[in-house]
């Protein structure tokens, strides 16, 4: 009897749901993802599918209403309070109230009244709107087999989450569906195993890779790319060494080819941002790479380190020929100049590069480091360089970018704002703190 009863459960919770899936008439599409996520980490895809934010962000980086209908700026830009829509429900049907608007802001007091949610800051902080565009999700139990609960996430948007697996304290799989689809998302550490999943069979779609892989060759796949313009790839100079002076960063940059295409990064701001502007460009130029360094002699042996992903490795050895070989040439320039007297200095711009392959490179110890980074939303730079922030891993110093950082932050106007951040993205440039490369790209796989 016991072991009836046992087999029943077994059935009506485990096969009868699978079947009843199974005879449903939805588009299902198996969808490779990289990464290593839990439930409360979800990618950003799957999260902006399964709910909606206070906010929405735009493709020039502009924020607009969601969740909210407006909201207002008070106490001198240290309060906000966002209007919340009325007639919105969650996924079980329940009403949202501006009681469930949670966001984890350190140092940030929620208070929830009949219609609005306010936020008081610590400081003024503009760009706060961008952060409130996080889905908003709730973390509920639900039974299963009977005997036991698991979490479910409920959200407000038009997917919602069916099931998930976890393997090791990380998702394995999680299967989000609306009305006409099922997408059943499998997660991998590395590209590698992705890929060999999909040769398995176990996934239709590859997603976010690096470089088009073996794959893309087969007759029965689609590869599609796709330019991000919120992500860059760029060579970034440990400032505290003395080595890298204002003339050997700006000859370094002139010294090697850029990718003139779509592709061509020129500064840390997207191009589709409403803040951007073309700066200086550092276009590859020999002559002007040369000048700089004779400007000025290196007292020091030009000899470090760049440090790079495996990703990136093929990059960095071509970046590595080209500074060298125009080593070479600035010295024999060097040499040739009567007007150099000291002859013995030449010898210092005989470039030598060491590449350190590392897929976590570590910000507080390197030289050079070539590497990818992803500019958030909002044109707002404090974190990356304002020279009090720990987050300013190239530890560059400038006071005036410094005051333009901080004003970015503080300025309500957004003309006024615009200003300022086309003013620091033509001052950083001119200093050359880093040399902007390229937008990076991803490829994505798909089975026909």
């Amino acid at each position: 009897m016991i072991g009836s009863i046992v087999m029943a459960i077994v059935v009506f919770s485990i096969f009868i749901p699978v079947i009843a899936r199974l005879m449903e008439r939805k588009k299902v599409t198996h969808i490779g993802m990289i990464g290593n996520y839990t439930l409360s980490t979800l990618p950003e895809e799957i999260q902006k599918q399964i709910s909606l934010g206070l906010t929405q962000i735009k493709e020039d980086g502009s924020v607009a209403p969601s969740l909210s209908t407006r909201w207002s700026i008070e106490d001198e830009g240290q309060t906000y309070r966002f209007i919340i829509k009325d007639s919105v429900f969650w996924q079980d049907g329940a009403p949202l109230k501006p009681q469930d608007i949670q966001y984890k802001l350190d140092n940030v007091e929620t208070i929830a009244t009949t219609n609005d949610v306010v936020f008081k800051l610590p400081d003024q902080y503009v760009p706060f709107p961008t952060i409130v565009s996080q889905p908003l999700l709730r973390y509920e139990e639900e039974p299963f087999l009977f005997f036991f609960k698991k979490p479910k996430i409920i959200g407000l948007g038009e997917y919602r989450v069916t099931n998930f697996t976890n393997q090791a304290n990380r998702l394995k799989e999680i299967i989000i569906e609306n009305d006409q689809e099922r997408k059943r998302y499998r997660f991998y550490l590395t590209e590698n195993d992705a890929i060999m999943a999909f040769k398995k069979g176990e996934i239709n779609v590859l997603q976010d890779l690096s470089t088009p892989p073996d794959v893309s060759s087969w007759s029965t796949t689609q590869t599609d790319e796709k330019i991000h313009p919120e992500r860059y790839l760029a060579i970034f100079f440990n400032l505290e060494n003395q080595m890298f002076s204002k003339n050997v960063r700006q000859a370094l940059s002139y010294a090697l080819t850029k990718n003139n295409t779509d592709i061509r990064a020129i500064g840390p701001i997207s191009p589709l941002s409403w803040a951007y502007i073309e700066g200086k460009t550092y276009d590859y130029d020999l002559d002007r790479a040369i000048e700089r360094l004779l400007d000025g002699l290196p007292e020091v042996p030009l000899e470090f380190e760049l440090i790079t992903p495996t990703v990136y490795e093929t990059k960095a050895e071509t970046i590595i020929r080209e500074w060298q070989d125009f080593g070479q040439k600035a010295f024999d320039e060097c040499m040739k100049k009567k007007e150099i007297k000291t002859k013995d200095k030449c010898g210092n711009l005989k470039i030598k590069v060491q590449i350190r392959i590392s897929n976590f490179p570590d910000t507080s110890n390197f030289q050079t480091m070539l590497i990818g980074q992803e500019t958030p939303p909002d044109p707002d730079q404090y974190f990356l360089w304002h020279s009090e922030q720990s987050t300013n891993f190239s530890h560059y110093k400038n006071t005036r970018i410094d005051s333009l950082l901080e004003k970015g932050r503080q300025v309500v106007d957004k003309q006024e704002r615009k200003t300022l951040y086309q003013e620091f993205q033509q001052f950083l440039l001119e200093d050359a703190p880093a040399i902007f490369l390229e937008h990076l790209v991803s490829y994505q796989v798909t089975r026909k």
